[in-house]
């Protein structure tokens, strides 16, 4: 029964340093994507919606 127990725990533990790896493998390509999908926008300059193109003239 002593056995059964320490390899149960030992199973609990490698499945969720597995999950852990997984997620972390996950989480790297989506940042690597993001870079990616970042780098391959086209470079525009800010532009302010209206700033510098309207005049409120009213009082």
């Amino acid at each position: 029964m002593e056995l059964n127990s320490i390899m149960n725990t030992q199973l609990l533990e490698l499945q969720q340093t597995v999950q852990m790896s997984v997620l972390q493998n996950a989480m790297n390509m989506e940042t690597t994507s993001a870079v990616q999908l970042l780098e391959q926008m086209p470079e525009q300059p800010a532009v302010h919606p209206y700033k510098g193109s309207v005049i409120d003239i009213q009082a």
